[in-house]
């Protein structure tokens, strides 16, 4: 039965060394009263037992149990309760939440560190918080201080969860389409009425209550996303002390069996004259929405590195472990039956492979999660407006390179343990059903692509693009830099691509679709390529410290350089092949 062991040599160089983290903190007021090093690398600490010896043990058993619905109400699998119980007394749940209302204020750097442990045990346990989290992100952002003073105290102390409901039968990506409608009532609430699907953690029986998002459209609301609307809706009514009063017109009216995360309830969830209360303006819902659903999307995005951690430890350990055959140069372990196969050089490309990836994710993650903090504490309106315009262009990177990579690294993973990566007690195949969901739900990888290269490179003219690459070139400027004249010459082939593509877009719109996926790929290796050389930077002016972690850095980097950058190549081909050849079939052909 693997184990899941929490990176924590690693983390701590991501923050202190390549980020200093504690230096930026110090400077950010709101943070600096509530963060230094030292903390950092308590809550580190704990959260690595927290997640390694409380959640973890339950992953097998949770995908093996699954979650359960009888007569309208779900329960999760057994030890699930007590581990949450235990999880909540932590105040985990509230880590990076406003203190005003009781949370604990930590920055974003330190919760994706988090968050990556949280998913790497347990990706089922994991979104049940994490889903919590946005809920109170956008009610924080835009409800009313009555709402905020309700309902966020218990959701950060763990008592409450939340959810986001938006999805329904016939409305995925274009919400638009949705059916579910609020009637004013004479108190100021509204009566909502209308089905929401795919609704993760929509019943549970971990919490007391369930604070539902709810977007539905008012009588006379504007046709499409203009006329959507944002509800507070309780599964439990609350009186004005804060007690738990009768139940709402809330139900549960099944969920859905999955090729994994089964142990994460997926719910459809009825409203049926609800009461419910407005959050932030009518008709302005979906912007208010977004706040929780960027927070979802690079959580999600973490959800890919977490699985592919947990991927690579676990290859790594049987690699190291299995006997099969001798090294192409002759016997490594001539006293043993057979070689490990870790001496083999397709196995040693696979394992490369997955730790560049996963370290390049983790440092790519704590970048976005500094210019969320950047966004949100800096006092200089400048860094501030920055900082946020990177958030916007970064977040559909995060979300679906890490994703996609991440699902690669499970695959690897898998195929590393050969055919006891297809049985079940090795933990391999579980990984592999577990991260697939990453790639669809919070929006499609295919959908972020587009909201990358239409709305976020095209659609203001490259101008945050811009400004992300300044900050590379201005690294790479020195003499001297890691892989200075690979990392210029990438960046420069991704602004060529993108001013290509602006003027391609302008003679044929299907060319933004066409290319999309590609150049969010190629955007991803260049990101990492960055991160990478600033690792390696780092590391070479620290190997006396640490010999063995910082030769092991500086040797993947150079695999990065060599192995996967050169990526590269192949999808700018594809992408400068236009889009004439995706409509030469029509559609009866197919």
């Amino acid at each position: 039965m693997p184990e899941f062991n929490a990176p924590l040599r690693d983390m701590r160089f991501v923050l202190h060394e390549v980020f200093q983290a504690p230096a930026l903190w110090a400077r950010l007021p709101a943070l600096a009263e509530h963060v230094d090093a030292d903390t950092a690398d308590a809550i580190l600490q704990e959260a690595a037992k927290v997640t390694s010896q409380l959640i973890a043990p339950l992953n097998r058993s949770g995908d093996e149990e699954g979650a359960q619905w009888h007569a309208g109400k779900v329960s999760t699998p057994q030890g699930f309760k007590a581990a949450y119980d235990t999880y909540i007394e932590g105040g985990w749940v509230g880590l990076s939440g406003n203190p005003d209302f009781g949370g604990l204020g930590m920055p974003k750097m330190l919760a994706v560190q988090f968050e990556e442990m949280l998913y790497a045990a347990n990706s089922s346990f994991a979104l049940y918080s994490a889903l919590t989290s946005g809920a109170c992100l956008a009610i924080d952002a835009h409800a009313s201080t009555t709402l905020k003073e309700t309902y966020l105290p218990p959701m950060y102390e763990g008592r409450w969860a939340g959810s986001m409901c938006l999805t329904e039968a016939h409305s995925g990506t274009d919400l638009g389409l949705i059916r579910t409608r609020a009637e004013p009532r004479a108190d100021g609430s509204y009566s909502l009425s209308g089905s929401k699907i795919f609704i993760t953690g929509g019943d549970q029986d971990l919490t007391e209550n369930i604070v539902h998002l709810v977007l539905a459209k008012l009588p006379d609301a504007p046709a499409g996303p203009r006329g959507i609307s944002l509800f507070l809706v309780p599964k439990v009514l609350v009186n004005a002390d804060g007690t738990l009063a009768q139940a709402n017109a809330v139900s549960c009216g099944s969920i859905e069996h999955k090729m994994g995360i089964k142990a994460s309830a997926t719910c459809v969830i009825n409203f049926d004259g609800a009461q419910g209360w407005l959050i932030g303006e009518a008709n302005k819902g979906l912007a208010a929405m977004f706040t929780m659903m960027n927070y979802e999307r690079l959580s999600i995005g973490i959800q890919g590195i977490g699985c592919a951690e947990t991927s690579y430890q676990n290859a790594r350990t049987y690699a190291r472990e299995r006997l099969q055959s001798r090294a192409p140069t002759g016997a490594v372990a001539p006293e043993k039956m057979a070689d490990p196969i870790i001496v083999h050089p397709d196995v040693r490309r696979m394992l490369l492979s997955m730790k560049a990836m996963t370290e390049g994710g983790r440092a790519f993650a704590s970048y976005v999660g500094q210019q969320l903090d950047l966004s949100k504490y800096s006092t200089d309106a400048q860094e501030q407006q920055d900082a946020a315009a990177l958030v916007a262009l970064l977040t559909p990177v995060a979300k679906a390179f890490f994703t996609d990579t991440g699902l690669d690294s499970c695959v690897l993973g898998q195929q590393v343990f050969g055919g006891h990566g297809y049985i079940r007690e090795w933990g391999q195949e579980q990984l592999v059903r577990d991260v697939r969901i990453a790639q669809i739900y919070e929006g499609t990888n295919g959908i972020q692509a587009l909201d990358l290269l239409g709305r976020k490179v095209i659609a203001n003219d490259g101008v945050a693009l811009r400004l992300f690459t300044a900050q590379i070139r201005e690294f790479a400027a020195p003499p001297g830099k890691p892989y200075q004249h690979e990392l210029l010459q990438a960046v420069q082939r991704l602004e060529d691509l993108s001013d290509w593509l602006q003027a391609q877009a302008k003679l044929n719109p299907n060319e933004i679709g066409a290319a999309s996926v590609e150049y969010l790929q190629v955007f991803g290796y260049v990101a990492y390529a960055w991160l990478w050389a600033r690792m390696a930077d780092v590391a070479q002016g620290s190997l006396e410290a640490d010999p063995a972690f910082y030769t092991a850095k500086l040797a993947t980097a150079k695999f990065y350089f060599k192995r996967l950058l050169p990526r590269i190549d192949s999808l700018e081909q594809s992408i400068r092949a236009g889009s004439e050849s995706l409509f030469e079939l029509d559609a009866a052909s197919f």
